[in-house]
């Protein structure tokens, strides 16, 4: 995580992929040329709170068409509840769609599915940040061999556990899933009016790392390993712990209120999540360290959720699109988002930088350096998450609607049916 690339100048990395890229179109990667001038289209994603991001974004526009003489960068936030019709338009329409997209990493099988995202690998490869894109980052990018995407950031989820409740108890940090389970039960016994550790029933990015941990995947979700993974986690949806008649619904954003509200001794949430939990009853009085697996001294692989930077296939100016998408993904504007968003760096050499400035985050830099996992790079992952196949399944489970073996069996069939073969 410390290696550090060399840093070229913005204009000196623009004018290097410019003079690599051919005058004339021919496999319709970004490098293949187009206009030299004009303007960039672009789309990003439109926040709750815009300003701190659109700030970063004008000085990088700034700095763009400040390097490339008679351009102009046209910038639509988008909405991120409507963002597949959006797509879906601009696949059907080229003439509206823009050069330069943001789009969320689950996204990533629909759009390649439906042919829309330029090839960006010889243009990463002629970028001299590129090659310190974290492997893991980048193949939530990857579709078929085929790099779609610079990862722009993630988002990773670790332990919070409150710091006062465990000196109180005389407990320490978990380092293994059994730790956390006889911790979590301690905490409970202890302390009845608190939940051990929030899980919920809905939380499938919280559960799944117990599965992956287990040597299990969502492909296979009804193997042995992927079974083993299921039970330890849903054995913590207990009276013991996190009673069922509460926690089996339990989402993620209400697991992020238990926990701030000071209703939790420990919570699975995100590094994004910093802000909520600051604005509670937990302030102050939490700390974090990566989720342990079944082994002591493990990490249990998370889920690396986070947006990827992309170009439409039909972008008439795909050099240029190149040379905007790397700056704006640069380790310069990389850490300015981080610092106005709160985003955790994909290059190894920025995130190592915002983590020695913030021991906040090395908890998340070290859960990634351990290795994450992702959903299924296919098409059909959208109509599963849609017909929240997991969330049901655990659910069942915790509920004693079903055993382990019955969900799982059940849920392997919707999985299957919706994979494509």
């Amino acid at each position: 995580m410390n290696l550090r690339p060399v840093v070229v100048p913005a204009l000196a990395l623009t004018l290097s992929l410019t003079a690599c890229a051919p005058s004339t179109s021919s496999s319709g990667s970004p490098s293949d040329g187009g206009a030299r001038t004009g303007t960039v289209k672009v789309w990003l994603f439109d926040e709750p709170n815009r300003a701190p991001k659109e700030a970063v974004v004008k000085d990088a526009v700034a700095e763009f068409t400040g390097s490339h003489p008679d351009t102009k960068v046209d910038v639509a936030y988008i909405a991120v509840d409507t963002r597949s019709e959006r797509f879906k338009g601009a696949f059907n329409d080229p003439g509206s769609a823009p050069d330069v997209v943001e789009y969320g990493n689950t996204d990533l099988p629909e759009y390649a599915a439906a042919g829309g995202l330029a090839d960006l690998g010889p243009a990463v490869s002629r970028w001299a940040e590129g090659a310190d894109l974290s492997p893991d980052a980048k193949a939530g990018a990857t579709y078929e061999g085929t790099l779609l995407g610079v990862p722009w950031y993630l988002g990773v989820r670790a332990l919070y556990y409150r710091t006062d409740v465990f000196q109180e108890l005389g407990l320490k940090a978990p380092t293994s899933i059994a730790e956390l389970t006889t911790t979590a039960r301690t905490i409970r016994a202890r302390k009845p009016d608190m939940f051990g550790v929030a899980v919920g029933g809905k939380y499938t990015y919280a559960a799944m790392p117990f599965v992956w941990d287990a040597g299990g995947d969502i492909a296979a979700i009804d193997s042995a390993q992927s079974r083993a993974g299921l039970t330890a986690y849903t054995n913590l949806i207990a009276p013991d712990n996190c009673p069922p008649q509460q926690c089996a619904d339990l989402t993620g954003g209400k697991t992020v209120d238990l926990f701030a509200g000071g209703k939790a001794a420990m919570g699975i949430l995100g590094n994004f999540n910093r802000a909520a939990v600051d604005a509670g009853v937990a302030k102050g009085k939490y700390a974090v360290v990566p989720l342990p697996g079944s082994k002591p001294g493990s990490v249990a692989p998370a889920f690396a959720g986070g947006n990827n930077l992309g170009i439409m296939k039909n972008s008439k100016r795909p050099a240029l699109a190149a040379d905007f998408l790397t700056l704006l993904a640069s380790k310069k504007y990389q850490t300015r988002m981080y610092e106005a968003m709160g985003n955790l760096p994909t290059l190894k050499s920025a995130s190592a930088e915002v983590a020695a400035k913030d021991p906040f985050l090395k908890p998340f830099v070290a859960t990634i350096a351990a290795g994450t996992r992702f959903v299924p790079l296919d098409p059909g992952w959208g109509k599963i998450d849609a017909s929240a196949v997991l969330p049901t399944m655990i659910e069942k489970v915790a509920t004693g609607k079903a055993s382990v073996d019955q969900a799982t069996a059940e849920a392997a069939k919707q999985i299957d049916a919706a994979l494509t073969k």
